[in-house]
């Protein structure tokens, strides 16, 4: 007797976020992390260039799960669009996101948005918060007020990439589910063949040690202390090379810092560079400087990236980098920054066995939580969590967070007898 098995469709889901060639640590991410999801999930990209086909996709043929990636780069702002309407598994990058909220909106002279979604957000904050940011005083204060909640009551599910952070969330918004996912890195190869060839190209001698420092050069990477330290090793004559690896255009300060410094000659940025190249820099660098504040609580790919090259690093000892064991990394102390970076990197410069040991914990580390896989499994998980979650009820969100903005279409049609349906199809009256 034959019998028919039935075949178990794969779970449909939207996947909103950017992609290269996007410029962005969370697109190359997501680029490595998809290739990995797709045997078991039909997955269907939607970057900012495709978004508008999602809605219409969607109202064919549902999908069962949207997945948003959420940061405070601009080539997020497109997800803003659809995350309220549609909810899904929302993956938060960076659980501050006010910088996000004020560039996009501020930005396109929607100040009055911007008011409500705030107050929304921060109904206890002084109303007259709000009018810093909107006379353009903002910055700074952004990290005081998170613009996190509205986000936090439309989801079906949030997911973050520390524990300590997911912890603090479900004691703020109870009525969310939030889950812990790893970030993950691929191995980067920083072997001698390749450590020499690059070293050599930039000038550097076999016995010089050399400091660097990865991603966008901002302030919040502590790039003024890193200057300062490094004008320290090299007043104590130790020989010493700083590498400034990324894009330098909001740091326009840093020629004339270095050279204040006196150490313009020991120094050098690249400016932007792709992934090749970073693997490069890596190779050729003896520590990685690792640094941020003010923090959004994010975590930092360009560190795990360090950490997978067996490079020794230097942290900021942050709220939620606490359980990063000791011996994985140097932590610097905020409240004595200057100093105990100079004496880290002193001790670093000087001490061959503890870079050594410090690689070592560093890539274990790495090894046992932070790879490409270990990020597919957690996703793995969290989406079938996601998708079993009911649908949020109403959260009285601000009404440019969940309007369709088709009142203008929806008034002209009528005036031909037309009844317009912007999510599906334009149907007559006579059909």
């Amino acid at each position: 007797m034959l019998t028919h098995t039935k075949m178990i469709e794969p779970m449909r889901i939207a996947w909103l976020s950017p992609l290269p060639p996007v410029r962005s640590g969370i697109a190359d991410a997501n680029a490595r992390l998809l290739p990995r999801l797709d045997h078991e999930f039909a997955i269907d990209r939607y970057d900012e260039p495709r978004a508008h086909d999602f809605v219409w996709r969607n109202r064919r043929a549902p999908y069962d799960l949207v997945v948003y990636q959420l940061g405070n780069a601009s080539c997020h702002d497109f997800v803003w669009a659809y995350l309220a309407r549609f909810p899904g598994l929302v993956v938060v990058h960076d659980p501050t996101l006010h910088h996000a909220r004020a560039r996009l909106l501020l930005g396109r002279r929607r100040a009055d948005d911007y008011r409500r979604e705030f107050r929304f957000d921060h109904p206890d904050a002084n109303r007259d918060v709000v009018e810093y940011a909107v006379e353009g005083l903002g910055g700074p204060i952004y990290y005081f007020w998170s613009m996190l909640p509205a986000v936090m009551k439309s989801a079906r599910l949030v997911a973050v990439h520390n524990e300590r952070v997911a912890a603090d969330l479900r004691d703020e918004f109870p009525q969310t589910r939030v889950e812990a996912i790893r970030l993950g890195t691929d191995p980067i190869e920083a072997g001698a063949a390749r450590r020499a060839a690059v070293r050599a190209a930039l000038g550097y001698s076999d016995h010089a040690i050399v400091f660097a420092a990865f991603g966008k050069l901002t302030s919040e990477k502590r790039i003024g202390p890193i200057v300062r330290a490094f004008a320290g090793l090299a007043g104590r004559n130790v020989n010493a090379r700083l590498l400034l690896v990324g894009d330098a255009s909001e740091y326009p300060l840093l020629s004339d810092e270095l050279a204040s410094a006196g150490v313009a000659d020991r120094a050098h940025v690249t400016g932007f560079v792709d992934d090749e190249a970073v693997a490069g820099y890596l190779a050729a660098a003896d520590v990685c400087l690792c640094l941020r504040w003010p923090t959004a609580r994010e975590t930092s790919a360009s560190w795990l990236q360090c950490l997978s090259a067996a490079r020794p690093t230097v942290i900021t000892d942050l709220a939620h980098t606490v359980d990063v064991p000791e011996s994985v990394a140097i932590r610097i102390d905020l409240l004595n920054e200057d100093a105990a970076l100079g004496s880290a990197m002193h001790r670093l410069a000087t001490d061959a066995r503890l870079r050594a040991d410090l690689a070592q914990a560093g890539y274990a580390y790495w090894t046992a939580h932070h790879t490409t896989e270990a990020m597919a499994n957690d996703y793995r998980r969290v989406i079938r969590l996601a998708a079993a979650q009911p649908v949020p009820p109403p959260a009285d969100l601000p009404s440019h967070l969940t309007d369709d903005y088709t009142q203008s279409t929806r008034a002209i049609v009528r005036q031909f007898g037309l009844s317009v349906d912007v999510l599906g199809e334009v149907a007559g009256r006579n059909e």
